[in-house]
């Protein structure tokens, strides 16, 4: 997984490398080598002309800054660079090939060079020309080659001044006007700082990208741990509630049916007592109910009151006395009143 996402950062940086280089476009610079070892700067954007007094000698590595124009290496930071050196510098070998050899030609140029050079491809700068026919079934390419020991220092210096890159050609001993010269090598300059800084800030925004993630998951576990605690306090407290509800509910409900209303009580005392009877006074003592009055037979009351359904225990609380001025009796009667349904 680890060399999985390195490469893939790899690719990203190379891949925004790339279109930044595009988007910014830098200058090309050419720089040919001269048979004094000095090399002259010629300019793409002047067709290709030798700029005037404009020429640069490589010393050791170096640019010569003392033989240098200052505007000339101004002009080759910030650009890519074609270095043509001179083919002295080179061995030349001519190579063969059946024409459908044509799409493999690196592989195969590349396996030759041991074999055609004093060099191993590893050690070797080497390119070759675009194929020529040889006959109607076979093509040759001409190759150059030089010991990469001697070529790096000269790229390494145009890099070491701020160049985006450098790429190294050659051209044939015997030339010709219409034949381009060979690359032979390419080495990255400023350009591969900045993958290396884009590719730093890609592992610096994963990272904090990572640590904000866990932060957020974290925060996320923390809260949804506290919002299901409150979620059952609140569900706790909800039950509770319905509960009591339910509790005095049943309250009532069993009251509803263990207390009769009053004006019940009186509905059905008034379809109990005969009409010669009286209540002058009614009073109510939590399920029971007195009775104050005249009646003509007070004993024949109690049996009423208890065959009615509504009352029970009925029973005379006070002596029942006779009247002076008439035969009535006067009567105080005590009776429980039933409930009006089953109590659960």
């Amino acid at each position: 997984m680890r060399e999985a996402i390195s490469g893939w950062m790899d690719a990203v940086a190379d891949l925004a490398a790339a279109m930044f280089s595009r988007m910014a476009s830098p200058p090309t610079v050419r720089l040919v080598e001269q048979a004094d070892g000095e090399f002259t700067v010629e300019s793409k954007s002047t067709g290709g002309a030798s700029l005037p007094s404009e020429r640069v000698r490589i010393v050791s590595g170096q640019v010569d800054h003392a033989t240098s124009a200052i505007p000339t290496t101004a002009n080759l930071a910030d650009s890519q660079v074609e270095l043509i050196l001179r083919s002295d510098r080179f061995l030349f070998r001519p190579l063969e090939l059946p024409n459908r050899a044509n799409e493999f030609l690196p592989g195969i140029v590349r396996s030759q060079i041991d074999r055609l050079t004093p060099w191993n491809a590893t050690d070797a700068a080497f390119g070759w020309s675009a194929p020529a026919p040889a006959d109607a079934e076979r093509i040759v390419v001409t190759i150059a080659a030089s010991a990469l020991a001697l070529i790096k220092p000269y790229a390494q210096a145009i890099t070491d001044i701020g160049a985006q890159s450098v790429a190294v050609f050659t051209r044939l001993p015997d030339p010709t006007p219409d034949v381009s010269p060979i690359k032979v090598w390419e080495q990255k300059g400023r350009g591969a700082n900045q993958t290396t800084r884009i590719r730093r800030a890609l592992v610096t925004t994963l990272a904090a990208c990572s640590i904000l993630a866990g932060t957020t998951l974290a925060l996320d576990s923390i809260l949804g741990a506290s919002l299901s605690a409150q979620k059952a306090t609140l569900a706790s407290q909800i039950s509770g509630i319905r509960s009591a509800g339910a509790l005095t509910t049943a309250r009532l409900e069993r009251r509803k049916y263990d207390t009769s209303p009053t004006v019940m009580v009186l509905d059905a005392l008034s379809k109990i007592l005969p009409d010669e009877t009286y209540v002058t006074e009614l009073h109510f003592e939590g399920n029971k109910v007195r009775l104050t009055g005249v009646s003509r037979d007070a004993p024949s009351l109690i049996e009423l009151i208890e065959r009615s359904g509504r009352f029970t225990r009925a029973a005379f609380f006070a002596p029942t006395t006779r009247s002076a001025s008439n035969a009535n009796d006067r009567f105080h009667i005590e009776a429980v009143i039933k409930p009006l349904g089953p109590s659960s």
